[in-house]
């Protein structure tokens, strides 16, 4: 366990003094970099006074409606198109022309279309975390060998059953992927959510401190949204490993 813990420890260590020295260089100009100590304090005070609380309780409703949404859609559209050929060859060359398209490009329409309330937040990460976990699920049912399906067909299993204790444990592993994936574009997609307009959220603080030059405030946000993304990617891997527990890739 102590080495297991040894080089994450060690990394945040190494991390906490390159940072202390870059404030203290002032590489980037008088205050403009927050020593960890100013950014502590910073951080308790945006505790004490509540905006901490609100903001990551507003980032995180947004973030796990929108994966939710995102990651059913996207596993449910995944096993289909990487299961029948015909529904892919009409669906993946949309999924291929939609892909490019980032969640912050949509950020406009979406304001336009639905105003700068929590629907069109949470649509913007719901489409960012749809097509990542559609790609990665769609690939992993196609890569499952045909073998495993005929002959389960062969000893008339089925398609109910071929589904449930064939297909799906077999590509178990990239729905895993899948969404520990999906959760980190989550977080990245309500950044954009945030930005295009709210009145609370870890994004919208940040960019209220940005205005102010609040760097040690800003870096608050960054070291939350960097946790956040660490905390949902954990939980993810570990539920992952107890239920795909006979592969290593969980």
């Amino acid at each position: 366990m102590l080495a297991r813990a040894g080089g994450p420890l060690a990394s945040a260590c190494l991390v906490l003094a390159l940072w202390w020295a870059a404030a203290r260089a002032g590489v980037l100009g008088e205050g403009l970099v927050p020593t960890p100590w100013q950014t502590l304090r910073a951080a308790h005070a945006m505790w004490s006074d509540g905006t901490m609380t609100t903001d990551l309780r507003a980032s995180l409703a947004r973030a796990g409606q929108g994966f939710a949404a995102g990651a059913a859609a996207g596993t449910a559209l995944g096993f289909l198109t990487g299961n029948q050929r015909r529904v892919a060859a009409l669906v993946n060359p949309l999924m291929s022309f939609l892909r490019p398209i980032p969640a912050i490009a949509l950020v406009p329409l979406a304001t336009a279309w639905f105003g700068i309330g929590e629907q069109a937040k949470h649509l913007l990460i719901a489409y960012a975390v749809f097509l990542a976990v559609w790609l990665y699920v769609h690939d992993g049912v196609a890569r499952v060998p045909a073998d495993y399906l005929r002959a389960a067909r062969t000893l008339g299993v089925s398609r109910r059953r071929r589904l449930t204790e064939v297909l799906l444990p077999a590509a178990a592993p990239a729905v895993v992927a899948a969404l520990r994936y999906g959760a980190g574009l989550a977080f990245l997609a309500l950044v954009a959510a945030e930005l295009g307009g709210a009145q609370s959220g870890i994004a919208y603080r940040l960019q209220v401190d940005g205005q102010f030059l609040r760097t040690d405030h800003m870096f608050v946000g960054l070291i939350e949204l960097g946790l956040l993304g660490l905390l949902a990617d954990a939980l993810i891997s570990a539920v992952g490993h107890r239920l795909v527990h006979w592969s290593n890739g969980s």
